[in-house]
């Protein structure tokens, strides 16, 4: 009886650390659950640059790092250079939109079914004055007088962004210098909770999801914003790397691109190139169809061995859950939920395996 207390006693007092710890550093979470995620994916990259510099890890996880936050900032400060070319333009085009209203274009109303909604959600919120810095910023109209007020608004959210980003190229540091030490220490805890083989199914399988959610939503988001960025540049699209880049970063959530290249679209009809807005139009729903119903299924499918449907699921209900870091740790969550579901199943295979092997060295039942 005294064990059983000093058991339960030892769980509380356990499960009370965990949370306080948690506490303490809520808000370097987010960073924390992104550097976990990138050295996952590139682990293998640290690995090879360690085995190269003779395993010398501080050199190996400096030079893995700075690898790393070099593939992030070189596309993004490409793709600012571009938008400061258009700031003036744009400005003057987001301030007068803001305070003025868009109205809506009268094509809506034609659309079958749908029309009518989008219609009246179109007049309530971007005809009204000040209605596009409420739809962005989430911030109610009347305290936003304006584009400044907007930009403000961005400015401090891009500062933040910022120094989560700062955070996470910290925390992916000391994750390639001290991963096979921790890594070690994850496995022995685990073993001792869940044992060693049914941990080892586990983190084997939330590594598989993390590393091909990666490939399937990041490599293939890349992908169509390349190919839909060719057609922006054939139909002579202002400021086409701008529109790759940002079709790219919306790419990356599923069936998130048409809001990129529909709205260039858009942009060259209402500047009279018709028929370089109908090609974007075809061209990007032919690529975005191509990749979210072939490309993507396979490499986060079959790789998981999760139904697409519960991969769907794992990636909106992450979003849901816990913002843009969901699109990997939603995924995540369902491997977990489908390995404890086809756990039963998988000790039942593993006894006649045993129960066949008994039977074939010794002849008998």
């Amino acid at each position: 009886m005294t064990s059983d207390r000093q058991a339960l006693c030892g769980a509380v007092f356990s499960l009370c650390v965990v949370a306080l710890a948690a506490y303490v550093a809520r808000d370097f979470l987010v960073p924390l659950l992104w550097a976990a995620i990138l050295a996952i994916a590139t682990w293998r990259l640290y690995l090879r640059l360690r085995h190269s510099l003779g395993k010398h890890t501080i050199l190996a996880s400096a030079l893995a790092t700075l690898l790393v936050a070099t593939v992030f900032l070189l596309p993004l400060l490409a793709a600012l250079r571009e938008i400061s070319k258009l700031v003036p333009e744009l400005a003057v085009i987001v301030s007068n939109a803001n305070a003025q209203g868009i109205p809506a274009p009268a094509i809506l109303g034609r659309i079958p079914l749908a029309g009518a909604a989008i219609l009246s959600w179109w007049d309530n919120t971007l005809a009204v004055p000040h209605g596009l810095a409420q739809l962005f910023s989430g911030v109610p109209v009347q305290r936003l007088s304006g584009a400044g007020d907007l930009l403000k608004v961005y400015g401090a959210r891009v500062f933040h962004g910022m120094i989560h980003f700062g955070f996470t190229i910290l925390c992916l540091f000391f994750f390639y210098l001290n991963g096979l030490v921790l890594r070690a220490q994850i496995a022995a805890m685990g073993a001792r909770y869940l044992g060693a083989e049914r941990w080892q199914r586990y983190a084997r399988n939330v590594v598989l999801a993390v590393k091909s959610t990666v490939n399937g939503l990041v490599l293939v988001g890349l992908g169509e914003g390349v190919l839909i960025g060719i057609a922006y540049w054939l139909t002579g699209l202002p400021s086409p790397v701008v529109w790759a880049a940002l079709t790219a970063a919306l790419a990356i959530i599923p069936f998130g691109a048409p809001l990129a290249y529909l709205a260039a679209a858009g942009f060259l009809a209402a500047n009279g190139n018709t028929s370089g807005a109908i090609g974007i139009a075809v061209w990007g729903t032919v690529v975005l169809f191509a990749a979210d119903h072939f490309i993507r299924p396979r490499l986060i499918g079959e790789a998981t061995r999760m139904p697409f449907l519960l991969v769907l699921f794992g990636i909106f209900g992450g979003v849901e859950a816990f913002g843009l870091v969901g699109l990997f740790a939603g995924p995540a969550a369902m491997a977990l939920f489908i390995t404890l579901w086809r756990e039963p199943y998988a000790d039942a295979a593993s006894a006649n395996e045993a129960q066949r092997r008994k039977v074939e060295r010794t002849g008998t039942l």
